[in-house]
C-alpha cells in the first residue's frame, strides 16, 4: 500500500503566516504539522509516500527531503493550481498505480493509530474507507450521513448538516476512485471535490465504509485550531532537560533542548523550548512551544506558539493564545511620547489592551 499526502493548498485562512511559508510547515508541539502525518503513515507500515505540492513546494522539499530521516521514500507530485482534493488524487495516478492507498491531508493532526484502519480496509474488501469524527460545528466540514450504520451521503460544508459527523481528511481507496475522479464535475468553487468522488462510488454501488475515530483530531486551517492542536500535542510531552538551567524553576513536563539557556526564569509545563533559544527573567507557562534560536527576556508567555528566531523583550502583561511568526521582534519602547508603531502584513491581527 502507498500513501498520498496533500500539501498543495495556499493556506489563505492562516495569513499572514502563510504569505511566506507553507501552512503544513507551521510548527505545532515543536515540529511541522506535516511531520506528524508522515510519522503516522510510517507507523501504519507504509513507506512509499507521494506528497502533492503547489506554489510552496520548494520549501516543503527542502524541509522534508527524500524521506530518509523518517524511514520512508518520498516522491513529489506537482499540482500547478489547487483544483481540489479529487484533482490531486487524479494527477497522482502514475505514482499510485493499481495499488490500494491512503490519502492524508497535510494540515491534519490525528491521534488514532492508522494501522487498525488500514487493516480493516484490507481485510474487509472495501473500495473505500472514510474516517469520521463528531464535531460541534459540522457546517465547517465535509459531513457524512449514515443510515443504519451505512454511509449513504456526503455533503461539503452544508448550511444544514445532516449529522455531526465530519470527514477527518483521511481516506482509503482502491483504483475505482480514479474512475470517480474522471466522472465528476467541478463544484461551484471550480474544484474537483473528494466528497463528490466518494459519493460517485456510493451511487454506483461500490462498497464505501465509514469508521469513527476515538481520539482527538484537528484540522489546523485557522489560527485558533493551531493553538488547540499545540495543546493536544503538548499533553503527551515527556519531560527532557538537556539545555542549561541557571537560577530557574522548572515545573511539570518541560522539554528543553540542547543549546538552550533558561536564566532566572520560571517554566511551567507542558512546554517545549527548542535548541539555541535563550529565556531570561521570564515566565513561560503551560501549552507553549518555542522554536529554535529565539530570545525571550522580561516577558510572560502562555498557551502560544513562538516560531524560529523571534525576539520578545520587556512586554508588559502576558502574551497568551498567540502565534508569533519567524524572525518577529516584539519589544516595549520606552521613548516619549508614548506611541504605537507597527509594520504589519496583510491579514494581521493586533489587539491592544490597556
Amino acid at each position: 500500500m502507498k500513501a498520498l499526502i496533500l500539501s498543495g493548498g495556499r493556506g489563505t485562512r492562516l495569513r499572514p503566516l502563510t504569505h511566506t511559508s507553507a501552512k503544513q510547515l507551521i510548527p505545532v508541539g515543536g515540529k511541522p504539522i506535516l511531520f506528524y502525518g508522515i510519522e503516522a503513515i510510517k507507523k501504519a507500515g507504509i513507506d512509499e509516500i507521494g506528497i502533492v505540492i503547489g506554489e510552496t513546494g520548494e520549501e516543503i522539499k527542502n524541509t522534508v527531503g527524500d524521506g530518509s530521516k523518517f524511514g520512508v521514500k518520498i516522491t513529489y507530485i506537482f499540482q500547478p493550481e489547487p483544483l481540489g482534493l479529487a484533482h490531486a488524487v487524479k494527477i497522482s495516478r502514475d505514482f499510485l498505480g493499481e495499488e490500494k492507498f491512503i490519502v492524508f491531508l497535510g494540515d491534519n493532526l490525528i491521534k488514532d493509530d492508522l494501522k487498525k484502519f488500514r487493516e480493516y480496509f484490507e481485510k474487509n474488501n472495501t473500495n473505500s474507507l472514510v474516517l469520521l469524527s463528531k464535531v460541534p460545528n459540522p457546517q465547517d466540514f465535509g459531513v457524512a450521513e449514515l443510515k443504519d450504520g451505512k454511509l449513504i451521503k456526503l455533503v461539503e460544508k452544508p448550511k444544514k448538516p445532516p449529522s455531526d459527523l465530519a470527514l477527518v481528511g483521511v481516506y482509503f481507496f482502491d483504483k475505482n476512485i480514479f474512475k470517480a475522479c474522471e466522472e465528476i464535475k467541478p463544484s461551484w468553487r471550480n474544484e474537483l471535490e473528494i466528497t463528490d468522488a466518494i459519493q460517485w462510488l456510493i451511487d454506483h454501488k461500490l462498497k464505501v465504509d465509514a469508521l469513527l475515530i476515538k481520539g482527538w483530531w484537528k484540522d489546523t486551517g485557522k489560527p485558533e485550531d493551531l493553538i488547540e492542536a499545540n495543546r493536544f500535542v503538548l499533553e503527551d510531552l515527556e519531560p527532557d532537560i538537556k539545555g542549561e538551567i541557571i537560577d530557574s524553576r522548572i515545573i511539570g513536563r518541560v522539554k528543553v533542548e540542547k543549546g538552550t539557556k533558561i536564566i532566572e526564569s520560571t517554566v511551567r509545563g507542558p512546554v517545549i523550548i527548542k535548541n539555541g533559544t535563550k529565556v531570561i527573567k521570564s515566565y513561560i507557562g503551560p501549552f507553549t512551544s518555542i522554536q529554535e534560536d529565539c530570545y525571550i527576556e522580561n516577558t510572560e508567555i502562555e498557551d502560544s506558539i513562538i516560531m524560529d528566531k523571534s525576539e520578545i523583550r520587556d512586554v508588559k502583561g502576558r502574551i497568551e493564545m498567540s502565534i508569533v511568526g519567524r524572525e518577529v521582534k516584539i519589544f516595549q519602547d520606552h521613548s516619549r511620547p508614548r506611541i504605537h508603531r507597527f509594520i504589519l502584513g496583510d491579514h494581521s491581527d493586533v489587539r491592544l489592551v490597556e
